[in-house]
């Protein structure tokens, strides 16, 4: 469920619903009106926190953060990607299997 509310979140950033500086509801808020446990949202939450979706600021709230939601920004966490397994020796079939793998989890 973490995973259906996080693309929900995702879709309103990527279709202009959710613009950056866009305040949230509290966990607990969100939990309330989805019908979902608190500790689905929370987890929704700090995965969007962690990938840069959203951003805290204390008291005041969990906010839409400036993204790019643009291909260009996934063309450009590609590269990187690439240029790291690079470095550490991993070919590209390999690479891919853990692309695949994550698209999967």
């Amino acid at each position: 469920m973490s995973d259906q509310l996080c693309a929900q979140i995702l879709a309103g950033v990527s279709d202009g619903r959710l613009r950056p500086g866009t305040r949230l509801p509290t966990v607990r808020a969100l939990a309330a009106r989805t019908n979902l446990a608190v500790n689905t949202v929370a987890r929704a939450y700090g995965e969007l926190l962690a990938a840069g979706v959203i951003e805290t600021r204390g008291y005041l709230g969990t906010f839409v953060a400036c993204v790019d939601t643009s291909e260009s920004a996934l063309v450009e966490e590609a590269h990187i990607y690439v240029r790291l397994a690079r470095t550490l020796g991993i070919k590209k079939a390999e690479a891919l299997q853990y692309v695949e793998a994550a698209f999967r989890d």
